[in-house]
């Protein structure tokens, strides 16, 4: 799609796979790639790289889906990051796999934890760290890595915002021994200091409508510019046949 690989998946696909590589502690990323992703990755050959390299793509947002279907998959489902979260925690809590939260502010992790395992009894949440917003010195880098390592946790949760959480994933694979999955504004969500988009915006594809409009000065570009370059690429390759 517009130059960018994502996989064909439906939800069972998606936790099964990052189940089964979290069960053995493998380093793996996961991208959750939207409109606004596939157009940067088409624009951006760093991110197109990071992409590539990824060991799943799933398909966020109804656009991306739309055309997915449009392109051989029929019945492709979004796979976005919030609810895959969600779901996950679920698995998570029944086998007693411990997860780690990484990205958000700490004001949002002090809301978020105890929404979890009030949602999931028994979830064990083996970290929750807040970075700072700049760069991360080597040292404050690989005291992170340390401690994610070393709580057992089999998939790390990123909370980092795009393009920032896909390329601090695929930087620390082979480094991070668990899966990493680019979450975006999940913790926000979950921890209720962002309101979602209502169920009936979000089956008829305008979650990205009511983002826009909670937060217009942050995000009109990426909506508005993104999403306009994507509907004249997803045409433009519809049309190529």
């Amino acid at each position: 799609m517009l130059g960018q690989l994502l996989d064909v998946l439906s939800w069972d696909d998606a936790l099964g796979r990052v189940s089964a590589w979290a069960a053995r502690r493998e380093s793996r990323y996961v991208c959750i790639s939207n409109a606004h992703s596939v157009v940067t990755g088409s624009q951006d050959p760093a991110f197109g790289a990071v992409l590539r390299e990824a060991d799943m793509v799933t398909s966020d947002g109804a656009p991306v889906a739309w055309m997915m279907r449009r392109l051989g998959a029929p019945g492709q489902q979004r796979i976005n990051g919030p609810d895959l979260m969600w779901r996950y925690c679920a698995l998570a809590a029944a086998r007693g796999e411990s997860i780690y939260l990484y990205g958000g502010t700490d004001e949002t992790l002090a809301l978020l934890q105890p929404r979890l395992r009030a949602a999931f009894p028994g979830l064990v949440i083996a970290g929750a760290v807040s970075p700072p917003f700049r760069k991360l010195t080597a040292d404050e880098l690989a005291r992170d890595i340390e401690a994610i390592n070393a709580s057992g946790a089999g998939t790390v949760w990123v909370s980092l915002g795009c393009p920032k959480q896909e390329l601090w994933m695929a930087a620390q694979r082979g480094r991070v021994q668990a899966v990493m999955i680019g979450v975006g504004a999940a913790f926000d969500y979950h921890a209720g200091t962002i309101r979602r988009a209502p169920p009936w915006m979000q089956r008829s594809g305008l979650e990205w409508l009511h983002r826009l409009l909670s937060e217009p000065r942050r995000l009109w570009r990426r909506y508005l510019v993104t999403n306009s370059l994507f509907i004249w690429g997803a045409a433009r390759q519809l049309l190529r046949g």
